[in-house]
């Protein structure tokens, strides 16, 4: 369900973004009031955005549980006040890009097992907890086992542990649901384990890394090292590029297109899309790391320049795909 003004050849879908977070740690915050987080209704608006994914985020802490339902139940409350202005992405059929309906597509992913799952929980009641969410939100593009930090289920990105026990258990029960399992937060060892895992076991789940970039390009432990970027283009998965100068390069202002070049050297063509990771940056204990993104890529309007210097760069057919057709395609695969 694309926005009428959005079906043009360069329509963006952006496959991660903290909004579901923002609103609910923030009273009074309002998703339409642009300039308080780069990823409001205008902002998108503004940038052309066919389809935004909204994470729900937790860390792994007491009580992580519960901010998660409030955030399923937040999406749900959005789907119903703006049905207007906003479009359920539930179904391939969603995806049409030459819909006329004028409004915005959503669809939740989960940023955190321990959203659904804390530490002392019982499996089968974390799992009671994600069919919830699920139920709340009625389709979950993707999860990711971990955040930063060690979990139960395995290594976040700043840690060195590899996939655990319940991971596995975790990856078993989803296997089939057409749910895919994100790489961006994983620590190596754990993303290295979930390919392993993942072969030997034969699951039929899809991989992403939904808002990563390249450690080739920039040495960053959230970004993929080439062998993982890798297997992830080598699965039919996707990678978005993600705007965080921290990931980019916090000196270089056009970092993103080496990035984007650099997944196409790999065999990307059909992988690379967006996720830019917006998030409420005024609330981010680490204030001493602003500005979080460059001026100019702040906010979800920035897409059509991004695009119109791509357009300089590659053809207009990989434009297309990074843009929004890779991500089409993952989808209706997924889903058919």
């Amino acid at each position: 369900m694309i926005p009428d003004q959005m079906n043009r050849q360069h329509s963006v879908i952006d496959l991660h973004c903290d909004l579901l977070a923002y609103l609910q740690s923030t009273p009074g915050s309002d998703p339409f009031e642009k300039g308080k987080i780069g990823c409001s209704f205008p902002a998108l608006a503004e940038g052309k955005v066919a389809l935004q994914v909204l994470a729900i985020f937790t860390m792994t802490k007491k009580g992580s549980s519960q901010s998660a339902l409030q955030q399923s139940l937040i999406f749900k409350n959005l789907v119903a006040d703006y049905q207007d202005r906003l479009a359920l992405v539930k179904h391939a059929d969603d995806l049409d890009l030459q819909s006329s309906k004028n409004r915005i597509g959503i669809l939740a992913a989960i940023e955190n097992a321990s959203g659904f799952c804390e530490e002392e929980d019982s499996l089968d009641d974390g799992f009671r907890k994600l069919e919830e969410i699920i139920s709340n939100t009625e389709k979950v593009l993707y999860i990711s086992l971990t955040h930063h930090a060690e979990n139960r289920f395995g290594g976040g990105n700043y840690s060195s542990a590899g996939l655990k026990e319940d991971g596995k258990v975790l990856l078993d029960y989803i296997d089939g649901k057409n749910i895919a399992i994100d790489f961006s937060h994983t620590s190596d060892a754990l993303a290295f384990d979930i390919l392993d895992y993942h072969t030997n076991k034969g699951l039929d789940i899809p991989l992403i890394a939904s808002h990563s970039n390249y450690r080739e390009v920039f040495d960053h432990p959230r970004n993929l090292p080439d062998v993982l970027a890798k297997e992830i283009i080598t699965r039919k998965g996707l990678i978005g590029i993600n705007f965080l100068r921290a990931f980019l390069n916090d000196q270089d202002s056009n970092a993103m297109y080496d990035h984007i070049n650099h997944g196409l050297k790999l065999g990307g063509a059909e992988s690379i899309c967006f996720g830019a990771d917006y998030f409420d940056t005024a609330g981010h204990p680490n204030q001493s790391a602003k500005p979080f993104y460059f001026e100019w890529q702040d906010d979800a309007s920035c897409y059509p320049s991004i695009l119109d210097k791509l357009s300089g760069l590659i053809t207009p057919e990989l434009v297309g795909a990074i843009s929004h057709k890779n991500v089409v395609d993952f989808i209706r695969r997924i889903w058919a």
